[in-house]
């Protein structure tokens, strides 16, 4: 089997209701970059990534589809069920760049369940469960709004609430993260995801204010260096999110001591190949983690959730999506969506998502 042609999509992705917040940015829309890889034997798989505008890491939407252009000529005539030999092509190709390394990445796994006739968590290892856990995110808001959403998230059976905090006075940081905990029942997580923005200052004064609350402090600072110098000193787990960019760095935090667990984005790190190996790293060494994405469609959802199934029970914080923000699904029927804040894993083969390419126009680069 060869890849006789690659069709890049752009696809602007609205999201529903209010603009969504974070700390370091506010967006109404996400530009999101689909890939489809054609092969000699009319398999056909797809991958996507879909950054969160262009100040919440140093990859965006542009960035994606440039790189892809750049490496996907080197990938005609690959054998797409060779994954690893593919993924050296796509390295020999073009330095960095993971976050379109990914998207690549995914269509192939696609493809081999596809072939194989196995889904994609099946060639993962297999399943330990066929319905996960995924967890809510507020945004950046209003404390008394806040505590509603989590009110109601609660209720709709998400075991996890994540708060977006930072960017703003951390008095409020600290009125929302105390009250929100106030409301939540005994078993429901709480984690407060700075995004990077909290000086170490913010970080020390937030766990000393809520050395009561029991929460995880995600990503509270921006740099690695940062977090390790408050390390011994806060009084709340944390969790590494943006500074793990490679597996280099997760080995680093662990060997440090720095992390207690990760929220891990699969494109960020360079897609499923990469995010099986974090797994088997976390489990040995015991380490919580998420398997999310910044932000997408039923393709990196997808992702997300098969990964997701085959982590142990006992070390899954569960898979962030973006369903309940969009639209619409890009599968109509088999779309992934999250009910009782659990996600079924897909049945069929591969990713298990057959896409309606209409949805996303013409082919923005058309490659083969």
């Amino acid at each position: 089997m060869q890849i006789s042609a690659i069709n890049v999509y752009q696809y602007d992705m609205p999201i529903l209701g209010k603009p969504y917040k974070m700390s370091n940015t506010v967006l109404d829309h996400f530009d999101s970059t689909i890939v489809e890889i054609i092969t000699d034997k009319n398999v056909v798989g797809y991958g996507e990534t879909c950054p969160v505008g262009p100040v919440y890491q140093p990859q965006h939407a542009l960035g994606a589809r440039a790189a892809l252009e750049e490496m996907g000529p080197n990938l005609i005539g690959a054998n797409p069920l060779q994954i690893q030999n593919v993924y050296h092509i796509m390295e020999g190709s073009l330095n960095g760049h993971n976050y379109a390394k990914a998207a690549i990445d995914m269509a192939l796994w696609d493809i081999c369940g596809k072939f194989y006739g196995a889904r994609v968590c099946d060639l993962l290892g297999g399943a330990v469960r066929e319905n996960i856990p995924s967890y809510y995110s507020i945004g950046i808001c209003p404390v008394d709004e806040a505590v509603e959403i989590a009110r109601e998230k609660q209720a709709e059976g998400y075991p996890r609430i994540q708060l977006k905090v930072g960017g703003r006075p951390l008095e409020e940081d600290i009125a929302v993260i105390r009250r929100v905990s106030e409301v939540l029942n005994p078993g429901i997580r709480l984690a407060a995801d700075a995004n990077r923005a909290w000086t170490t200052r913010d970080a020390l004064m937030v766990s000393l204010a809520c050395e009561k609350v029991q929460f995880v402090m995600e990503q509270p600072c921006n740099t690695y260096d940062e977090v390790c110098s408050i390390r011994k000193q806060v009084h709340h787990p944390i969790y590494l999110d943006e500074n793990t960019e490679n597996l280099g760095m997760v080995l680093k935090a662990i060997g440090d001591g720095t992390a207690d667990g990760f929220g891990f984005k699969t494109t960020r790190l360079g897609g499923i190949s990469v995010m099986r190996t974090v797994r088997d790293v976390c489990r040995e060494m015991n380490k919580p983690m998420s398997c999310d994405d910044s932000w997408g469609g039923d393709i990196i959802a997808a992702a997300c959730v098969h990964m997701g199934a085959t982590v142990p029970p006992h070390l899954f914080e569960g898979a962030w999506l973006a369903a309940p923000y969009i639209e619409k699904n890009y599968d109509p029927e088999n779309g992934i969506n999250i009910v009782n804040g659990h996600i079924d894993v897909p049945k069929g083969p591969g990713l298990g998502i057959t896409p309606d390419t209409s949805i996303w126009g013409a082919p923005a680069i058309e490659l083969g």
